[in-house]
């Protein structure tokens, strides 16, 4: 895991600025700081920051061929490089080290676009072909890995992270208004916008070939998650293969030269990992887990389960519920605006690794792949009930109820009734998009400014949902929300959250779910053996009985909160005030000061619990600061 920059001239020789190029890798050293180089060339000048994993002595980048005419930065790893490199062998490439970065060249040059199809693992590079005269730039399947890109006077810049661009004085830092749409109402910037308009992230699963002199074209995607149907089988088989996939992906990512663990948090994925690594490898599997004082938030017990049953070298860290002295480091660490407040105990979670471990797996994906959310089953719900009635009926009888019953914030979500007469009002996808909004249209219609609205055209965020919608390979309506969310939540949020945490101290993390054969078998299974009734994962976890507790497997699901409704009634609660009735977000003309104040005051007199939303305009604040927009 690395981190990679560039700025190469797409319509002359003209030459880079180097110290521009240092300014751009040392902005992320944090990503790779075992190493740094450089290389330019007229018109051309690549970086790249080194966490050394694989062929520590040789593995140097920039890489280039043999013969010097091309040359690579990466980010990220080949786990099948060893493959890929004897048939690149037999076809008559020669390697001058053990690295998977070399594959990645040699690949280039006997495949073409076409040698990302070749590669199993998670990456972002950016190759230089001089005879060619051509950039190419390609992100892994899932987007594991990041690449951000702008075009500036004839110059294009990428890097791994935002924070290299905007090393650069000249780069816009005006805001994508649409952008801001779809963060109010998911709690992040969606691919392939970024939140200024200037820049671009290159989708998961897509290439980018940019040649001198032709500008810059659009991207070309290489793989998508096919939804084929399996052949007939029965549950015993399917439970049969579904373990030895997860066994090999698992296997696959343990090859590194530097320590190795995994998190573990208790929940199914990430000990169904740490339970297939323990049975590959003789020394016992470093684990780390977060633990929390109050036991509503609190997994660690279960973790520790897991743990004493494969004899584990197992760590515990135990954080503060109030552990909220991380909010202005966030803004420096994802340079977008991020609403997701699981970020802090991630932070915490890694930083614990890092102290064993360089390389750590986690469970990532599993939610995604077998169905594993609970909004899957609401989805499903609500769907078998818009099925007894008509549209013409449905839409006013619904819409009428939810606009009458009252807003049970305090609620568990079965009891919501006002959301759920609301969700049944809607087509499928835009049901579904109001179940999952932090704020939602109405909400958002009130917070922002005639002036902003405006900007809006009409734009609203349910397009994106209804967008991937369109494009899903499958009727299933499993199955296409499943896919709405690989392409939205899965990179924008959950893999955006993990690569920054996991990078700002230097760890790399591994997810094996997110394995892309494993995705495209899943993909397949019958939507009953993703979700069987109530039950989530039901395929996946049967699979696993042999390998886990009950009470792993079937209990309650916990995810990574933290007690933001109390720290903005206590601790936050001047903070909150300061930051949004005052200064940068107040002067923007983003949004109605009235409507904010009434979030605020509601949520302080205990009246309505607004903490997503109040979190989500203080992340918004801490990034429009961050980026110095004015």
């Amino acid at each position: 895991m690395c981190g990679i920059a560039g700025i190469v001239d797409l319509t002359d020789r003209r030459e880079p600025d180097r110290a521009l190029l240092e300014r751009m890798n040392q902005s992320q050293f944090h990503r790779g700081p075992d190493e740094g180089g450089y290389h330019l060339e007229a018109g051309v000048g690549l970086a790249h920051r080194r966490l050394s994993i694989i062929d520590l002595s040789a593995g140097q980048q920039p890489m280039h061929s043999a013969d010097g005419e091309r040359v690579v930065v990466f980010n990220g790893e080949i786990y099948n490089f060893i493959e890929v490199r004897k048939k690149l062998q037999a076809l008559g490439q020669q390697f001058r080290t053990h690295s998977d970065t070399e594959v990645i060249l040699a690949g280039w040059a006997v495949w073409g676009e076409q040698c990302v199809d070749h590669f199993r693992g998670m990456f972002a590079f950016a190759l230089w072909d001089r005879p060619r005269q051509t950039l190419f730039l390609a992100r892994d399947r899932l987007g594991v890995k990041p690449l951000y890109y702008a075009l500036i006077d004839g110059w294009l810049l990428f890097g791994s992270e935002l924070k290299v661009l905007l090393c650069d004085p000249r780069l816009s830092r005006r805001l994508d208004p649409t952008a801001i749409e779809e963060y109010f109402a998911l709690g992040y910037v969606p691919d392939p916008k970024c939140i200024l308009s200037s820049v671009q992230k290159l989708p998961a699963g897509h290439t980018l070939c940019l040649q001198r002199g032709q500008g810059v074209p659009a991207s070309r995607e290489y793989w998508d998650i096919p939804f084929t149907p399996l052949p007939q089988a029965s549950e015993a088989e399917l439970a049969e293969e579904l373990i030895e996939r997860l066994r090999e992906a698992v296997t696959i990512r343990m090859i590194a030269e530097v320590p190795l663990g995994a998190f573990l948090s208790g929940g199914v994925d990430s000990s169904a990992v740490v339970a297939m690594m323990a049975q590959a490898q003789q020394e016992p599997v470093n684990t780390c887990s977060i633990g929390f004082d109050v036991a509503a938030f609190d997994e660690s017990s279960y973790a520790l389960q897991v743990a004493e049953r494969y004899h584990t070298q197992h760590h515990v860290k135990r954080v503060d519920p109030n552990d909220f002295d991380l909010i202005d480091r966030l803004a420096a660490l994802y340079d977008e605006p991020f609403a997701d407040s699981s970020a802090l105990p991630t932070y915490r979670v890694c930083q614990l690794a890092r102290e064993r471990v360089t390389v750590a797996l986690s469970g990532d994906g599993g939610d995604e792949n077998f169905a594993g959310y609970r909004r899957y089953r609401w989805h499903m719900n609500e769907e078998r009930l818009r099925g007894l009635l008509p549209r013409t009926i449905r839409r006013p009888l619904f819409g009428t109820l939810g606009r009458l019953y009252p807003k049970l914030d305090w609620a568990p979500r079965y009891l919501r009734a006002q959301s759920t007469f609301q969700a049944l009002a809607r087509d499928p996808i835009e049901g579904y998009f109001h179940n999952f909004s932090i704020l939602v249209d109405a909400q958002r219609d009130q917070l922002y400014s005639d002036a902003f609205k405006r900007q809006l055209q009409g734009y609203r965020a349910v397009e994106l949902f209804r967008h991937h919608a369109e494009r899903a390979p499958t009727e299933d309506p499993l199955a296409r929300v499943q896919y709405i969310d690989m392409k939205t939540y899965l990179v924008g949020d959950i893999l955006t959250k993990v690569d920054r945490a996991s990078m700002a101290h230097a760890l790399e993390v591994r997810e094996p779910l997110l394995d892309h054969p494993l995705i495209e078998w899943a993909s397949g299974l019958p939507a009953d053996f993703k979700l069987r009734g109530q039950q989530g994962k039901y395929l996946l976890k049967r699979a696993l009985e042999p390998h886990l507790s009950n009470e792993i497997l079937y209990r309650d699901k916990m995810g990574f909160a933290v007690p933001l409704a109390n720290w903005f009634r206590g601790p936050l609660k001047e903070r909150l005030r300061r930051s949004l009735l005052e200064g940068v977000l107040a002067d923007s003309g983003l949004f109605n000061g009235d409507s904010i104040t009434q979030l605020v005051e509601q949520h302080q007199s205990g009246r309505r619990d607004h903490s997503a939303a109040l979190w989500s305009l203080l992340m918004f604040e801490s990034s429009l600061r961050h980026l110095g927009v004015q």
